[in-house]
């Protein structure tokens, strides 16, 4: 996808830097270890709990889902990952469907979802949605890869809403540029909010609340970061650790001697409705 960074170039050998000690080579390698293996399946980063901190948008966007899932009669879930957001609203609609491109997702979403009413569709995130037009009069996503305006606004009913919480521009990009390099300016600004707006005003829709925040995030161990370039696999396309262990070494050792490693997440919400 556009908003991706390129993927790097091939590395140029580079030697590990020496540790401080023979006890932090250990801890490197255990910490690395540990991440390299770990399921990375679903969309839960409760393994990171105690490993890294990032800062929550003021919006509250599970809460505000709930609201409105309450007060509707069909949802949609578009890429619900593992389904664990939508598994946390209380009350769903009568017809509520959630879709997922990854199958080991598919299966973790299915089994969470399905005794509560909800219906898993295996999609590969690519236009035509398979549903009929004004199937929903709500739909929503949390960190979707991509958002299909047009499709979104087909299958709304006249009067619906899209509702959205979204990855910003340049989004822990501290982490990106650590093992990428400076990146270009159009990858920079890429999944700016004035663009979503553009974007859904011109498939008809009524954008009716944008909201941008910019938060803390905060890596406290090498392990944190292994798990994380794991899971958010676009973040550095093809992360593995045996081709970063130079970077990721010398990353261990900044921390141990400097603190945790500070990044930047960006998130907007963005909430359209259809007119009717």
């Amino acid at each position: 996808m556009s908003e991706r960074p390129p993927p790097p170039p091939d590395p140029a050998p580079e030697e590990p830097p020496a540790f401080a000690s023979a006890a932090s080579r250990d801890r490197f390698e255990a910490l690395v270890a540990e991440a390299d293996a770990v399921s990375v399946d679903g969309w839960d980063f409760s393994w990171l709990d105690g490993r890294a901190t990032e800062q929550r948008p003021s919006w509250e966007y599970a809460r505000a889902m709930a609201d409105r899932l309450g007060r509707a009669r069909a949802a949609l879930d578009l890429q619900t990952g593992g389904g664990e957001v939508l598994a946390s609203a209380p009350k769903l609609p009568p017809v509520t469907v959630a879709t997922e491109a990854w199958p080991p997702n598919v299966a973790r979403a299915t089994a969470l979802l399905h005794p509560l009413g909800a219906a898993v569709v295996a999609d590969e995130d690519e236009p035509p949605l398979p549903f009929a037009d004004a199937a929903f009069d709500l739909v929503v996503s949390r960190h979707p890869v991509t958002t299909w305006w047009e499709e979104i606004a087909r299958v709304l009913t006249p009067g619906g809403t899209y509702f959205s919480q979204q990855v910003g521009p340049a989004s822990v990009f501290e982490l990106v540029e650590y093992f990428l390099g400076p990146q270009p300016a159009e990858i920079r600004r890429a999944r700016h909010p004035d663009d979503a707006r553009a974007a859904a005003t011109a498939a008809g829709l009524d954008v009716v609340n944008l909201r941008f925040e910019e938060l803390r995030t905060e890596f406290y161990d090498i392990g944190a970061v292994v798990y994380f370039l794991r899971k958010v696999i676009w973040m550095v396309p093809g992360f593995t650790v045996e081709q970063y262990r130079p970077r990721l070494a010398a990353l261990h050792r900044r921390i141990e001697e400097e603190g945790p490693f500070l990044a930047h997440t960006t998130r907007f919400l963005i909430e359209a409705r259809k007119p009717g």
